[in-house]
């Protein structure tokens, strides 16, 4: 029967693979702000739908991601305070209407952390 503390060192990495991976999540604490901000299921999905079309409305961003007006919102403004997307408001008719795109800074940020995660996926095969 193996005890616990056997049991800790089985499943924990060899040293080697813990720096290697430490050196990949080593980002700066601004640059991992950012990466928490694109990281989270709505905001990552929003922003990779605006990578491969110019524009959505948000109420196809809604469909899209099943969410409620008020999360919607709160996850788009995020974005917009980072200066990810953009939001273009106006009316079709007398419904409002609003327009999301992904600013030069969002895309950036969005292939930044692409590439972190691609890293990590990288150094945990290899480990």
């Amino acid at each position: 029967m193996a005890t616990k503390a056997s049991a800790r060192v089985r499943t924990q990495a060899p040293a080697a693979q813990r720096a290697k991976l430490a050196g990949v999540a080593g980002a700066g604490r601004e640059e991992a702000r950012f990466e928490r901000l694109v990281y989270e299921r709505v905001r990552l999905g929003m922003m990779s739908a605006l990578a491969v079309r110019d524009e959505l409305t948000f109420s196809e961003l809604k469909a899209l991601f099943e969410v409620s007006d008020g999360n919607l919102s709160a996850h788009a403004r995020k974005l917009e305070e980072a200066g990810y997307v953009t939001c273009t408001k106006s009316f079709e008719g007398r419904r409002p209407k609003s327009i999301y795109r992904l600013t030069v800074t969002g895309r950036a940020a969005l292939n930044r952390y692409l590439d972190h995660v691609e890293a990590v996926i990288k150094a945990t095969r290899q480990g």
